[in-house]
């Protein structure tokens, strides 16, 4: 008897679908808490499954995933946009937890998806703290411009101002303080602080670029190629093209991890302007008839690329290696 079990995560509950011998073979609801995924795990070991599929849907596939490696079951975490392809590949255009629950216990079946290792806590950790300091960023980018704006004109009463200045010096607070939490993690961890180094090598990474990119790149299967993980972070070129008749310009694929695309931007900016390579391949994309920020993105993918590398090889960044001196002569 073959056994596969799709898991349909929710904040509060999850919904189990099984699959025995090629049919669906009833389903039940598990309570997203300590003993609610200490039952499920009881009841997925008395099934015995061939395969245990879940989306890594935010946050809250991340327990349950832990525990069901822990008592040694065979669970894969896939991308919400292949299980999301693989529907409309069966033709399902309903869409309910009981319904997606089933449909994913048939994609264990039929996709045969890579077991799920949990990161460790170090690695959990920092990037925790590496996507809340992004968040911070944002809501210190939001106020400043804010600031801006009632500065521009002299009807604005000086208590608002005040209160804005008040709010962007307390998320400075704020930053610096996540930024030392993660700098002080780092410093504890003989692998990440070795991979720290290495990313810091490279021209236009700044500490927190550098703390931002590894808490993403970090907890991601050492066996990923780096076309894999330029496909994570949404750096993927998308072609779309059919006969004669339609035939559009590459477009980038935007549908994978935004905190590591956002971490690559300013450092590839850094280094179009500082980096005699990065500057030479740029100016080579732009003397080919590319937009300006098709060529940065092209340096936030090969930048990528490089880090990757580094993490995967234990060596210094170095784009010597990751561009061309061919550019080097025409820049």
């Amino acid at each position: 008897m073959s056994v596969f079990v799709g898991l349909d995560i929710g904040s509060r509950t999850s919904i189990a679908g099984v699959r025995k011998d090629g049919r669906p073979a009833g389903q039940w609801e598990i309570a997203q808490t300590p003993a609610g995924r200490k039952a499920a795990v009881k009841k997925l070991q008395s099934l015995k499954p061939k395969a245990i599929v879940m989306e890594a849907t935010g946050i809250y596939y991340l327990d349950l995933a832990i525990d069901l490696h822990a008592a040694d079951l065979p669970v894969s975490v896939i991308n919400p946009k292949s299980f999301h392809n693989f529907a409309k590949l069966m033709l399902v255009n309903s869409k309910t937890d009981a319904i997606d629950a089933q449909l994913l216990s048939e994609y264990a079946e039929r996709m045969t998806p890579r077991l799920w290792t949990p990161p460790s806590p170090a690695q959990l950790e920092l990037r925790a703290i590496g996507r809340h300091i992004n968040r911070l960023v944002g809501h210190r980018t939001r106020a400043k411009n804010e600031l801006h704006a009632l500065r521009a004109t002299n009807t604005t009463i000086a208590m608002l101002i005040e209160d804005e200045e008040e709010a962007i010096a307390s998320l400075d607070k704020r930053i610096e303080r996540f930024r030392k939490a993660g700098h002080d993690l780092i410093a504890q961890c003989q692998m990440l602080s070795r991979q720290y180094q290495q990313l810091i090598a490279a021209p236009g990474m700044g500490e927190v670029s550098v703390l931002a990119i590894l808490a993403e790149l970090t907890t991601l299967p050492e066996m990923l190629k780096s076309s894999q993980v330029s496909r994570h972070a949404g750096l993927d070129v998308r072609q779309t093209q059919s006969g004669t008749s339609i035939d559009k310009p590459g477009r980038l694929g935007k549908s994978g991890n935004a905190y590591l695309r956002a971490a690559m931007y300013m450092p590839a900016l850094t280094a179009i302007r500082y980096d005699p390579y990065a500057k030479g391949f740029y100016e080579s994309l732009l003397s080919r008839g590319k937009k300006k920020m098709q060529a940065i993105a092209a340096v936030m993918r090969k930048y990528l690329t490089g880090a990757w590398a580094c993490m995967r090889g234990d060596e210094p960044f170095d784009t010597a290696k990751l561009f061309s001196a061919e550019h080097l002569k025409k820049a």
